[in-house]
């Protein structure tokens, strides 16, 4: 009969591919485990979601996206109904979705943890991280990135095309900076360089900014602060 549950994944969400002659008992209990599967695959990012298959309810639907959430920490948004136009709809109703988020956190929002190997942090509005990125995790936005602690792994500010983005961090040795079109990355063997940080334990507040086309590494103090666009 082949799989039960097939996760096919588009640029704004996923689309859930359920065996239309297995039970719905079933259907649970796989999706649970698929889901499970996928945790690391999927770290913390925010997903549209379309039903395909098995005929569902509305309830049916809920119940399916609390045991996504219960089972990994992939976010659902939203429910799209299937129609020729499925991506074009799932991008907007994401689009609107996160939107509404970004309204009621003005032009920003604060994450309080640290982000391990695995995770994604994928946010519409400029982030404040409360903690560290560790290597192997990522943070995603579309607006500037602020990391109260050390930042280890991977970040990619202005995603939608913003060159006036930019990275701060108290302790700031990433293994690669993307801002807008531009990547940065690591000289060096990262876990080398941890341990020699350690070894010296001492830290610099830096900012990471875009200018002509280069990604610039600098210390942040009053020199830089007009350069700064929020």
């Amino acid at each position: 009969m082949g799989e039960t549950v097939v996760i096919k994944g588009t640029k704004s969400g996923i689309t859930l591919v359920l065996n239309p002659d297995a039970d719905y008992e079933t259907l649970k209990k796989d999706v649970a485990a698929k889901f499970s599967d996928l945790t690391a695959f999927f770290g913390e990012a925010y997903k549209a979601i379309s039903f395909k298959g098995h005929k569902l309810s509305d309830e049916q639907k809920m119940e399916l996206i609390n045991i996504i959430h219960e089972n990994c920490k992939l976010s659902v948004l939203c429910i799209v109904e299937d129609d020729p136009e499925e991506e074009e709809t799932f991008r907007q109703a994401l689009e609107n979705k996160l939107m509404e988020q970004e309204n009621s956190s003005n032009t920003g929002q604060f994450y309080k943890g640290n982000l391990r190997s695995g995770q994604v942090l994928d946010v519409e509005t400029s982030i404040i991280v409360i903690g560290d990125i560790k290597p192997g995790a990522k943070v995603i936005s579309k607006g500037n990135v602020i990391v109260l602690g050390s930042l280890q792994g991977n970040v990619y500010a202005g995603a939608a095309g913003n060159p006036n983005a930019f990275v701060v961090a108290l302790d700031m040795h990433p293994v690669q900076i993307r801002i807008a079109d531009a990547i940065a990355r690591s000289p060096d063997n990262p876990e080398k360089n941890i341990k020699k940080r350690r070894k010296n334990a001492t830290h610099e507040t830096k900012i990471a900014f875009l200018d002509k086309g280069n990604i610039y590494i600098e210390p942040l103090d009053k020199n830089v602060m007009p350069d700064i666009h929020l």
